[in-house]
């Protein structure tokens, strides 16, 4: 019999899908329990399929998503088609002025309401890009995107994240939080905000709370912690001279990924960006690099 896979539910910037062949090799081996943090898609995640997981993020709304279908995925479906009808049976008007309505009304309910989640659903598949983008006040401000027919529900995954939900905790909280309860031989995966490649440049908020460089801090101390519990640990980060520094001495190693919203034509394509891991990846790195990682405080750029 054929066990079909769960997808992510949502498009989200930064997302792992396609970095998710060359992190197979940068996984332990084996790991008790799951955590990530700053869970957003889930692509990793999903692609583990951890038979005990936990799961958090800083966005209220994501998280109340999560549990949404986790514990009410039918009623879920029902409504995301009638808003799926709605929309394709509309021209490209109207279907404008329908995306602004529906967005205004997201941003007037509170995160715990069952129809937020519903329109964060619809907006995801819809908005530009598929970005989260939130104002100094906390709203949701991305224009619409110029799609023919999107396809907003996809009955069958939603069913099979809620299934793969059962045995998940989700939780909205602060990053140290999320992790609390890791024990040595447990698996944390760190996917942070990025810090920025140059001081100049400019990230899309995420949310209204933007990750500073002392976040970033607090971030490695808390690996360091980790660390020293017996826990593995990956994070994902951008290749800054910064984030290469304040992880010297663990094994750095470059992924590459195609990043395609930059405002400027000349950013997008090919991006390097760094794993940084605390144990002894399933593959012999220094097969790959020609180069020892394993003794090495940091994997130099060129």
């Amino acid at each position: 019999m054929t066990v079909k896979k769960v997808k992510p539910f949502l498009k989200w910037v930064g997302g792992k899908g396609q970095l998710l062949d060359q992190f197979d090799r940068l996984l332990p081996e084996k790991y008790n329990s799951y955590f990530e943090p700053f869970i957003g898609g889930g692509a990793v995640f999903f692609a583990l399929n951890p038979k005990k997981a936990h799961i958090n993020d800083i966005n209220k709304t994501l998280i109340q998503t999560y549990a949404h279908i986790k514990n009410n995925v039918e009623a879920l479906i029902i409504s995301l088609k009638k808003l799926e009808e709605s929309f394709l049976s509309r021209n490209n008007d109207e279907r404008k002025e329908f995306y602004y309505s529906i967005r205004n009304k997201y941003n007037e309910l509170a995160h715990n309401d069952f129809e937020r989640s519903l329109y964060f659903l619809f907006l995801n598949k819809t908005a530009f890009n598929g970005v989260y983008r939130e104002n100094s006040k906390g709203g949701f401000n991305v224009p619409i995107g110029s799609y023919k027919n999107p396809k907003i529900v996809d009955e069958d995954n939603l069913r099979l994240a809620s299934e793969f939900l059962k045995n998940t905790k989700v939780t909205n909280g602060s990053f140290v939080d999320a992790v609390k309860n890791a024990k040595s031989g447990d698996f944390v995966y760190f996917d942070p905000p990025y810090h920025p490649l140059s001081e100049t440049s400019k990230f899309t908020s995420y949310s209204k709370d933007s990750f500073s460089k002392e976040d970033q801090i607090k971030l490695r101390d808390l690996f360091v912690e980790l660390d020293k519990k017996g826990v593995y640990v990956m994070l994902s980060n951008s290749s800054a001279p910064f984030i290469q520094e304040i992880y010297a001495g663990y094994k750095q190693i470059p992924v590459f990924a195609y990043r395609m919203i930059n405002s400027k034509s000349d950013k997008r394509g090919k991006i390097s960006e760094v794993v940084i891991v605390n144990y002894q990846p399933r593959l012999n790195l220094e097969s790959v690099f020609g180069k020892d990682l394993s003794t090495s405080s940091q994997y130099q750029y060129q």
